[in-house]
C-alpha cells in the first residue's frame, strides 16, 4: 500500500466501525421501503423482497412529509435575522426599523434560494434515510443543489461532544468525467491496468478538521485529483454529516424505525401468517367416499346446476377450520398497526373509533402526536437547519445579494420545528384564557383586556408578520380625526338644513311687505 492510497485504507478501516449500524439499517429497511438501504452488490437489475404490510412504508412516508412541512415549509422562512440589542442602540432608534425591514428582505430572499435551488426533493430522501437508517449525509457545493448519500456510502468520526472529526465519502464517477490528467495517470498505473476495462472508478472525498477549519480534497484509486482541495471555516463546511437520534459518544445516530423495530417485525410476521393461511384456505377441494355411490368423475364433468346420480354424504369439502385462529392473528395485528399508526403519525391514529368525534378532539390529539417530536426537531434544527442558513447566507454574500455583517452581529433564529411547537402551545394557552373571560361579558374584557397586545401575540404564535395587516397607532389617529371631521361636517349640514327653511320663509316675507309698501306709495 502506498501513501497515495491513505484516503481508500482510511475509508475501509473506518467502516468497520459502521458495520452494526449498516446492519440495523438494512434490517429496518426490509421492513419498510427496502430500496432506502439494498445489500452490497445490487444494480439496477437487482430484485428487492417486498414486505407483506405497508404500514412501515405509509409510516416512513408520512412522518417524513410531515417533517419536510415542518423544517422546510413553504414559501415562507423557516428562520429569523436578528441583530443584537446593544448593535441596535449603536444603531439608533430611527434605523431600527430600517434593519428589520432589510433583515426581512433578505429572510424572503433566503427562502427564494430554497425554492430555486430545489432543495425540498432531495430534502425529503434525506428525511427517509434518517427516519429508516439513522444517518445521512447531504452536501451542498457552491453551484448546484444537494445531494443526499446514503449510510453505505460514507464513514464518519465525531468527537465526545458529537462535532465532525472527519468524513470519507466513496461514490462512483465515469471514466470519461475524470479530469484528462487523471485518466492519463490511471492508464498508467500498473494496478489499475487490470481494471482498465471498468466503466466506472472509487472516488474518494476525504473531509478533515484542521484547528477551526476542515480541509477537502479528493483520489480516484490512490491518484490526487487536481483543483479539489479546498477549505472551509467550521459553520460554512457545505458537507453535513446529520442524524436522526443522538447518541453519546456514538459516531452514528439511531434510527426511528428501530424503536419500533419490535412492532414491525412482529406485524410483518402475523401478516404474512395470515396472508398464506388465507390462500390456503381459500383452496377449494372435493373429497368423494372411495366406497360411495356417487363417481367422482360425474362431479368433475357435470356443468354448473347439472344433475346427476348419487349420495349427498359421499361428498364432502376440505376445510381448514382455522377461523378462531385467525380471528386472534387478526385482533394483534390490528392492536400492533394502532400502535405504529400513533409513532409514525397517520391520520388513522387520530380519530379514535366512535360513531360522533368532535372536531376539538382530533385537533387536540393531532396537537399531542405533533407535540412527542419535540426531540427530533431539535437534533434536526441544530444539525441541518442551522448549517443550512449559514450555508445559504454565505452562498448570498458572496454573490453580493446582501452585505457583510461583523462577525457574530447576525444570529440566525429558527423559526419551525421546535420553536414552532412552542409558538403552538402559546396560541392554544391565548385561546383558553379568551375563553375563560367570555363569562364576563364582552363590555368587562374590552374595558379590562389590552386588545393591540393581546393581537401582537396572537400574531407572534401564528407567526404572521403583522406589519402591512394591522393598524398603527398613527393610522388609527388619522382614521379617529377624519372620522371626526366627517361628523362636524355632517352636524353642519343637518342645521343648515334645520335653519334654511326659517331663513328662505323670512326672506319671503321681507319681499312681500316691501312690495306692498311700494303699492302703497304708489
Amino acid at each position: 500500500m502506498t501513501n497515495d492510497q491513505r484516503v481508500a485504507h482510511t475509508y475501509e478501516k473506518m467502516a468497520a466501525d459502521r458495520d452494526v449500524f449498516l446492519t440495523r439499517a438494512r434490517s429496518a429497511a426490509e421492513l419498510t421501503i427496502p430500496t432506502l438501504m439494498p445489500k452490497d452488490g445490487h444494480n439496477a437489475h437487482s430484485q428487492f423482497d417486498t414486505p407483506y404490510q405497508a404500514v412501515g412504508a405509509r409510516g416512513v412516508n408520512n412522518l417524513a412529509s410531515k417533517l419536510l412541512m415542518t423544517l422546510l415549509p413553504p414559501n415562507s422562512p423557516f428562520f429569523r435575522l436578528t441583530i443584537d440589542d446593544f448593535d441596535l442602540v449603536e444603531l439608533g432608534s430611527s434605523a431600527r426599523g430600517q434593519a428589520e425591514e432589510a433583515l426581512a428582505r433578505i429572510e424572503r430572499s433566503a427562502a427564494q434560494v430554497v425554492e430555486a435551488k430545489a432543495i425540498r426533493v432531495p430534502a425529503f430522501e434525506m428525511l427517509k434515510q434518517l427516519i429508516v437508517s439513522g444517518n445521512a449525509l447531504i452536501h451542498m457545493p457552491p453551484k448546484g443543489g444537494m445531494k443526499v448519500f446514503r449510510l453505505d456510502r460514507f464513514v464518519v468520526s465525531r468527537d465526545t461532544m458529537g462535532n465532525i472529526l472527519k468524513i470519507v465519502v466513496k461514490e462512483s464517477i465515469a471514466f470519461d468525467a475524470l479530469p484528462k490528467e487523471v485518466q492519463k495517470a490511471l492508464l498508467e498505473n500498473e494496478g489499475y491496468q487490470e481494471t482498465a476495462d471498468k466503466k466506472e472508478c472509487d472516488l474518494f472525498t476525504c473531509v478533515y478538521r484542521e484547528g477551526k477549519k476542515f480541509v477537502v480534497h479528493q483520489e480516484v484509486h490512490g491518484i490526487h485529483i487536481p483543483k479539489s482541495e479546498g477549505s472551509y471555516p467550521e459553520d460554512k463546511l457545505p458537507w453535513l454529516a446529520l442524524r436522526f437520534v443522538a447518541v453519546d459518544g456514538e459516531d452514528y445516530g439511531r434510527s426511528f424505525v428501530e424503536e419500533y423495530i419490535g412492532d414491525l417485525k412482529s406485524l410483518e410476521a402475523l401478516t404474512r401468517a395470515i396472508v398464506e393461511g388465507s390462500a390456503a384456505s381459500a383452496k377449494l377441494l372435493f373429497m368423494v367416499r372411495p366406497n360411495g355411490t356417487t363417481k367422482i368423475r360425474n362431479i368433475a364433468d357435470s356443468p354448473n346446476g347439472g344433475i346427476i346420480s348419487g349420495d349427498a354424504n359421499d361428498v364432502t369439502t376440505l376445510q381448514a377450520n382455522k377461523f378462531n385462529d385467525f380471528r386472534v392473528a387478526q385482533e394483534t395485528m390490528q392492536k400492533i398497526t394502532e400502535r405504529l399508526s400513533f409513532a409514525f403519525l397517520l391520520n388513522s391514529s387520530v380519530q379514535r373509533q366512535a360513531e360522533r368525534v368532535t372536531a376539538e378532539e382530533v385537533r387536540y390529539m393531532a396537537q399531542e402526536l405533533e407535540t412527542s417530536l419535540g426531540g427530533i426537531y431539535s437534533v434536526l434544527s441544530q444539525e441541518f437547519q442551522l448549517p443550512l442558513v449559514n450555508l445559504l447566507l454565505g452562498k448570498m454574500q458572496k454573490e453580493g445579494k446582501m452585505p457583510k455583517f461583523p462577525k457574530d452581529t447576525l444570529k440566525p433564529q429558527i423559526v419551525t420545528g421546535l420553536e414552532a411547537l412552542g409558538r403552538g402551545q402559546d396560541l392554544n394557552k391565548l385561546q383558553a384564557f379568551l375563553q375563560m373571560l367570555q363569562p364576563l361579558g364582552q363590555q368587562i374584557i374590552a374595558q379590562e383586556m389590552n386588545v393591540d397586545d393581546y393581537i401582537d401575540r396572537l400574531a407572534a404564535s401564528l407567526g404572521i408578520d403583522t406589519q402591512g395587516l394591522i393598524k398603527s397607532p398613527e393610522q388609527k389617529q388619522q382614521e379617529q380625526q377624519a372620522q371626526q371631521q366627517m361628523m362636524q361636517q355632517q352636524q353642519m349640514m343637518q342645521m343648515a338644513e334645520k335653519v334654511a327653511p326659517t331663513a328662505v320663509k323670512g326672506m319671503v316675507d321681507g319681499q312681500n311687505a316691501e312690495a306692498e309698501r311700494q303699492a302703497e306709495e304708489e
